[in-house]
């Protein structure tokens, strides 16, 4: 072994160590080893299976659910559970699991890989299964179009590697066009699903491959549905594992995958079953039987706060993630709220806009669409962070009820507010940079 790649294991773990001890350590450590040896990567002995995940929404909750259901089946897995996705994180992973000679000790490789660095990661090794969730405009200030994203991760995709893909999503499943081999996942026609495209854009109007106009069938959610290019014939492939069903029994939400395997769940928004249905598509191609994998997926309540239940005095509430710069991510959370049926509030929380890199850019929020909250029943709308104004602008042009409406310059304020005068349950929608402003005034309850 080259004296390079020893001594960046070395000052890898050591640092590791060292920042776990102050609660951090994700990508600095990864960040050191790649200054010592830039090619560190292309030295570690992979073990025999390796999954990475990614989209613009969901990596982490799937990565969960993925890892759950191999170590219930007795595999040992190593994943990148911070959620630290860039080239960094990912060497913090896989030097972190490895032995000081650089063989990862694991049965199987699972990462969360960001849309922008896959291909930087992938020229190093090739992962065995690469799974995308979807694609949409996120974060615009950093990733701009989804189609260029689109032209990135395609630059990571080996011959030897195997896709997963949403069959739902039309600029996913183009990666795959006329690729062999290819697993397909995605929804049957549920009773949640729409004729026309209820968000304020459309990304599902063009055709991936020939630029034509795309027909749908029906629509599940923004671009995400059953399409048909009525030019060039390209249109949604055959899935290999579908979500055939959501609902109630004896008061118990769940969902029904492959039409046979009913998984009883605590949340059934669209987004996590999709995350669900792409896991356990995941796993059932990597090896597991689909029962074991029904199985280890029933009930289970993710660890990484996506979605968090908890008391504000006497008000109860759930706390949405929604990834800011991301308004499908928004929408789906407002879906949720829309159509519970029980007495209800809702917050809403800008503070920072990103915990990565610094932007003042609002305009994200006027292709959110709140214009939903404007017939809903709802009983009071609360706006909070150094953002609420630019939210409170948004909400009066939405044509929202403005004695509803109350507004809050610090988080602090809004919860107190909330625990003096809400009779209502409370939901609490925001993004994973402002999460603790909440969840530390809260006190946070087991998932119902």
């Amino acid at each position: 072994m080259k004296l390079k790649v020893f001594t960046a294991i070395i000052v890898c773990k050591a640092v590791k160590a060292l920042a776990g001890l102050f609660g951090r350590g994700s990508s600095l450590p990864g960040e050191y080893a790649l200054k010592i040896c830039p090619d560190i990567l292309a030295h570690l002995k992979l073990p025999g299976l390796s999954i990475a995940v990614t989209g613009s929404n969901g990596k982490t909750s799937t990565v969960e659910m993925i890892a759950h259901v191999l170590k219930s089946s007795g595999i040992k897995v190593a994943y990148n559970k911070e959620g630290s996705n860039q080239i960094e994180g990912i060497t913090t992973l896989l030097v972190g699991a490895s032995t000081l000679g650089g063989r990862v000790e694991s049965d199987v490789v699972l990462m969360e890989v960001d849309e922008r660095y896959a291909r930087k990661i992938f020229k190093f090794f090739h992962p065995d299964y690469f799974v995308i969730n979807n694609l949409y405009r996120d974060q615009l200030t950093r990733n701009g179009n989804p189609e260029w994203i689109k032209s990135l991760i395609c630059k990571a995709i080996y011959e030897e590697t195997t896709l997963i893909l949403n069959a739902d999503d039309p600029l996913v499943a183009s990666i795959g066009n006329e690729r062999e081999g290819t697993v397909y996942f995605g929804a049957d026609h549920l009773p949640t699903d729409t004729k026309n495209n209820e968000g304020i854009y459309n990304d599902g109007k063009y055709c991936p491959v020939c630029k034509g106009p795309m027909e749908y069938e029906y629509y599940h959610y923004n671009h995400i549905g059953k399409f048909k290019c009525p030019y060039c014939g390209f249109e949604r492939h055959d899935t290999d594992h579908a979500l055939t069903g959501t609902g109630e029994k004896d008061g118990k939400a769940w969902i029904t995958i492959d039409g046979k395997y009913d998984i009883p769940v605590f949340f059934t928004g669209i987004y996590h079953s999709y995350n669900i249905l792409a896991a356990y598509t995941a796993a059932v191609t990597a090896g597991v039987e689909p029962s074991k994998a029904a199985e280890a997926l029933a009930g289970y309540v993710l660890r990484s706060g996506r979605i968090t239940d908890f008391s504000l005095g006497n008000v109860q509430g759930r706390l949405l993630l929604s990834k800011h710069e991301n308004s499908v991510s928004y929408d789906r959370s407002i879906d949720v709220v829309v159509r519970d049926s029980r007495k209800k509030s809702v917050m809403i929380i800008v503070d920072a806009i990103s915990r990565k890199y610094y932007t003042s850019d609002s305009s994200w929020l006027w292709d959110i669409n709140f214009e939903r909250f404007r017939d809903a029943n709802i009983e009071e709308i609360i706006l909070a962070g150094q953002y609420c104004d630019d939210l409170a602008i948004r909400f009066e042009l939405a044509g929202i009820d403005g004695s509803k409406v109350e507004v809050f310059d610090q988080v602090a304020k809004a919860a107190e507010y909330c625990r003096q005068n809400l009779d209502s349950f409370l939901y609490v929608i925001t993004c994973f940079s402002d999460k603790d402003k909440i969840l530390s005034i809260v006190t946070r309850r087991e998932l119902e």
